[in-house]
């Protein structure tokens, strides 16, 4: 029976995770407390182009923190129905930096942004946050919010009918790979002579267990206390799972190893992990332990 191992909610778009015992299934993937997964994100201050690990592995260090919360991944009781008044964000050398998280609707969405091919107007957080973030990565940057009144859509070649909103992620709300996945790569590295990889390598939201190696495949669905998660694409995957996270330091690629038995024609890419959309539940729980009941496609 496949269970929800552990939860990860990424409130800065390529920054680190916050690890969660519940979060709460929202219109555009994970939130906690109102926060929502990828809800800002670092992008050049000349041409609006959006920054990742790919460009600056540092990004790693950047960890953002909900105020009110004991400790990344330990709310206490209620907690996640508390929403905060602000977000911490810290990083080595840096004082910490606190973005307000109330008020988002009513400002105004000024600061033309781009992701990939989709172009918008974003809600710019202001110079003390362009300096810090500047300061750490070495570029002239501003940190932008979502405008919560826009609607950015997943490619519906993939969704079909369901209209799967996301807000700074690359391209869906919700991404989930298996424990047992993980470590059938880290076998394969280890035959390799190379090192095991930690699932933060890989960033997903949601970590399933309970289940084979890669059967997220096959999945059709996961249906479980009025909600039903949908795979819709294999996730083709970047050079991002070279960072360790922990130094921002660049190693070796697991893309040479998943290239040898993950390639896939419908993507065109190497795939590790499935993209998935929510067709019913928005607005119920997920916690971790909680058991889902698959749809498989066998």
């Amino acid at each position: 029976m496949p269970v929800i191992d552990s939860l990860h909610l990424y409130p800065i778009k390529s920054c680190a995770g916050i690890s969660l015992s519940s979060a709460t299934l929202g219109h555009a993937g994970l939130e906690h407390r109102g926060v929502g997964d990828r809800e800002w994100m670092l992008v050049d201050a000349d041409s609006g182009q959006f920054l990742t690990q790919r460009q600056a592995p540092r990004m790693a260090l950047i960890q953002p923190s909900l105020e009110g919360d004991t400790a990344p991944g330990a709310e206490a009781p209620g907690m996640d129905s508390m929403p905060p008044d602000s977000m911490a964000v810290n990083a080595p050398g840096q004082a910490t930096l606190r973005i307000a998280i109330a008020g988002a609707a009513a400002r105004t969405a000024s600061r033309p942004v781009k992701l990939w091919n989709h172009a918008c107007l974003a809600i710019d957080e202001g110079d003390e946050a362009a300096a810090w973030f500047s300061a750490f990565l070495g570029r002239a940057l501003r940190l932008v919010r979502f405008d919560p009144a826009h609607q950015r859509a997943s490619n519906r070649e993939w969704t079909g009918e369901i209209e799967a909103l996301n807000r700074f992620s690359d391209g869906y709300p919700i991404l989930l790979i298996s424990r047992a996945s993980l470590a059938d790569l880290n076998d394969r590295l280890a035959q390799a002579g190379r090192e095991a990889l930690p699932m933060n390598r890989f960033r997903p939201n949601i970590v399933l267990d309970g289940v084979g190696p890669y059967e997220e495949d096959y999945l059709l669905s996961l249906a479980g206390a009025g909600v039903e998660l949908r795979p819709v694409k294999p996730c083709p995957r970047c050079p991002i799972p070279s960072v360790e996270q922990s130094t921002g330091i660049v190693g070796p690629d697991p893309l040479d190893i998943l290239a040898q038995y993950r390639n896939d024609e419908r993507t065109g890419g190497v795939i590790f992990g499935q993209n998935i959309v929510a067709v019913q539940g928005r607005g119920a729980a997920l916690r971790v332990g909680q058991a889902l009941t698959p749809e498989w496609n066998f």
